[in-house]
Order: structure tokens, then sequence, then C-alpha cells
């Protein structure tokens, strides 16, 4: 089992367990393991964030680690994962890191490396990464004299990246753009909370900005994709068209009908694999999602001749799956959607821009569009337990024998899944069927069994 990396990077309380000497450490490390895979001596690394309180603390940290290893590091400041990402290809880079806990609340924060392709570092890196840091070589990774790193301020390459998504969606949204169709964009006071406004400005959508005034310590509070309350009542209070809700890095995208109804990850796929069926571009008719997919979407894809392929929980599963393939399509129901034909990443301004694209072309509501698949309920449960102790729910005996007579249960008629959380001290437990209140029952019980096993 890993020592510090999830399955979204590292992610710990800031300053606490994700302290400056440890951000230190990962940086020192990280650059010395990517520069080897990279045969680059001299790398250059760009860091972006989001709003928390502590994302300069931890970035100064990164930064003096690079620059002790001898690497130049280009300070992106508050950006979206999504655009980090498209610029450490862009500009060639050797690698570059998001400093986010993403949709955690602001005590959090986290660390993410992604390679000179923009894509998230595979765990085989992770782990040799912290090998090096908890081994002797530490002491011999610095630079000296002349070959000591430096950094500079880069903020204005957010442009490229504005640039990438007008100029994608910029035609056929002018084009078939009226008055009448009106977006409200919850940025959940994150790292969206500039770069989407003007993006929507350029591209004369019709839009209200909510949740927008970020301090350090409100990201994702009560707001944003995790908590869609506050913009269901906007959407429904001012006849809004089409409610978007981005998570607190903007790698995450949903929605909300004209009703205020959810528009999760797995219908987004399904509405964007129809359009790009229908377009002749989505290579070999496959989609990919997680096995936290809807049973739903299983069923949209049968009856549309699709292939759907399904990965473990973790957004660089689904990539890994699509890049093995050749898939340009696959996500998670959280809203991460990756749409390879434009970014290597879940992007959450641009799976918005897809979906109003495709609202505009065809010319019907949201709800409309979105009818093209029954989801079946779910019900999702976190068991709360240490951090060292999450993964023991595998092994110990009176867990596996509930989790089992569950599954038997639900077999046929729904599905029972439980797993550690990769960014949180939890095991989620999810329970898929038709009777809602039954369902909740047995979640918690069986919740009330794991943190008592395990608590």
């Amino acid at each position: 089992m890993r020592k510090y990396f999830g399955t979204d990077g590292i992610r710990r309380i800031a300053n606490t367990e994700l302290t400056p000497e440890l951000a230190y450490k990962v940086a020192k490390a990280g650059a010395y393991v990517l520069s080897k895979h990279l045969a680059n001596e001299k790398p250059t690394i760009l860091i972006g964030r989001d709003t928390r309180i502590s994302g300069t603390l931890i970035e100064s940290a990164m930064t003096a680690g690079f620059l002790s290893y001898g690497a130049d590091v280009q300070l992106l400041g508050v950006m979206p994962t999504p655009a980090v990402a498209y610029l450490t290809k862009e500009l060639k880079a050797a690698s570059s890191v998001v400093i986010s806990a993403s949709h955690n609340s602001y005590e959090f924060n986290g660390i993410k490396f992604f390679s000179n392709l923009g894509m998230k570092i595979p765990d085989e890196i992770e782990e040799e990464i912290e090998q090096v840091m908890d081994s002797d070589k530490m002491s011999e990774l610095y630079a000296a004299d002349g070959k000591i790193g430096v950094s500079e301020s880069r903020e204005d390459l957010i442009e490229k990246y504005i640039q990438m998504l007008t100029e994608n969606f910029g035609e056929t949204i002018k084009k078939y753009n009226k008055s009448t169709f009106k977006v409200a964009i919850d940025v959940s006071n994150g790292a969206t909370y500039k770069v989407a406004e003007e993006v929507f400005k350029r591209l004369g959508v019709n839009y209200e900005i909510i949740n927008n005034n970020p301090d350090g310590i409100n990201i994702n509070y009560k707001c944003g994709s995790t908590h869609l309350d506050s913009l269901k009542k906007f959407v429904i209070d001012n006849n809004i068209t089409l409610g978007i809700a981005y998570d607190g890095d903007g790698d995450r995208c949903l929605a909300l009908d004209e009703k205020g109804n959810l528009i999760d990850g797995d219908i987004l796929i399904a509405v964007f694999s129809k359009y790009l069926k229908e377009k002749g571009k989505l290579k070999n008719n496959t989609l990919v999602a997680t096995i936290m997919s809807n049973m739903g979407l299983s069923k949209f894809a049968e009856e549309n001749n699709l292939t759907l392929k399904q990965t473990k929980v973790g957004d660089r599963y689904v990539l890994e799956e699509m890049l093995k393939g050749g898939y340009v399509i696959g996500g998670e129901q959280s809203g991460h959607i990756i749409m390879l034909d434009y970014n290597p990443t879940g992007d959450g301004i641009l799976t918005s821009l897809m979906l109003i694209q495709i609202l505009l072309e065809k010319n019907v509501s949201i709800s409309k569009l979105c009818d093209i698949i029954k989801t079946y309920p779910q019900v999702l449960i976190n068991a709360k337990v240490s951090s060292n102790r999450k993964n023991e729910f595998e092994s110990n005996e009176k867990i596996k024998k509930r989790l089992k007579e569950l599954e038997e249960e639900f077999y046929g008629n729904g599905r029972v899944i439980a797993r550690p959380s990769g960014t949180e001290p939890s095991v989620r437990i999810m329970i898929e069927g038709e009777d809602v209140e039954y369902m909740e029952k047995k979640a918690k019980e069986l919740a009330e069994l794991i943190e008592t096993e395990l608590g």
C-alpha cells in the first residue's frame, strides 16, 4: 500500500498532515524521478493552484524543492487543473503540479503531478517518488552554483487555454446562440472563478455567475458540483435554461436542467456519445466509465449499439482505458468527463461548452436532450474510518460476509459496491436498485458495521 499518494495524488489536511516539509520532499523527489524518465537534466515545471488559503504555502515549499534540485519553475497562479494539464503539453514542459484538494473543503489541500503529455502520472511513477522520498537518496538531490533553478510568474499563460476553448466552440455557439438561452454558472469559489467568466463573455453566451468571490476558506462551501442547492434555487427563481456547476479545481462539471433536475456525469457521457456518433466522431463506437456508473448507462449503450468499457474508480484509470483502446469519450458519474480530442484530463469548462454546443445546435431543452437514458436510484454512504485502516475492510471476515450477502440479495436487480476512498478517510458504499428506502437501510447497516470493525 502506498504511503503518500492516493487515487488522485496526495491529499491531506494542510499544514498539519500536508506540511511544507512534506511538500518540499515530494517536489525534490518528483523532479528527480520525472527528470530521470525524461532524460532531462534541467526540467521546467509548471505549478498551478486553486483558491485555498494554504495554496501559497504549499506552492512556496514545492517551488523551493524544485529549485533546490535544479529545476526551473513557472508559477501559473490560480488556475483550473485542466488548464495546467493543457499548458504542460502545449508548452512542452517536463512536468506540472496542481496544488488542490478538488471538491474537498478548504482545510484540505493536495498535490497532483502531470507528465509532459498533460496526463496524471501513472501509479508506478508515484510509487517511485515515494521510494525516493523515504530513501538516503534525498541527501544527494541538490543543485550547486549555476545549476540552481529559477522561478518566474506566468499567470499570463491562461490566455492560451482560453483561446483553445473559444477556438474549438466559438463558431458553433455563436452561430446558434440566442438571447433567450441563459446559463447560470456556479464556480464554487474555486479555480474557475475568473477564467470561466472570461470564456463565456468571449463566446457571447448570456450568463449569470454565482459563488465567484473566493476568500481562501469558502471554496466548495455549500456551492459547486458537490452542493447544488444554491444553484438549483437560482435556476428555478431566475428562469434559467441551464445550470452549470464546477468543483474547486475545475476538472468536474455537473448540470441542472431548467427544472433544477440533476444532469450527472453518466447522463453527460450518454449525451456526448450519441452526439459524437451522429457526427461520425465516436471512435470504435465505445464509451468508457467506471464500475460506479449507473446501470442506466449500460442499458443506454446496449440500446444504441455502443460498447461500454468499465474501469476501477479514478479518472486516471478511465484515461488509461481510453488510451489503450483509442477511445475519445469517458468519465465518471461525479462529472469528470474526458474528451481526448481536446484535453487529456477532466475539464469542467470544456464539458459545459460541449453541452451548450449540443443544446444550441439541436435547439431543444436540456430536459428533452437528456431524456435518452433511464437512471436507477443509487444510495451513496461514507463509512468514516481512519486513513490507515480503510483498506482493511477487504480482509475483515465480518464485513466480507455481510457484503457477500448483500451482493447476492441485489444480484439481477441492482448492485452493491464498497471501496476505500482514495481522497478521504472513509469507505464508500453504493447500493443501486429500485427501493430507495430499503437501499438506504441496508447501506446504513453496512456503514455501521464497517465503522464498528475499523473505527
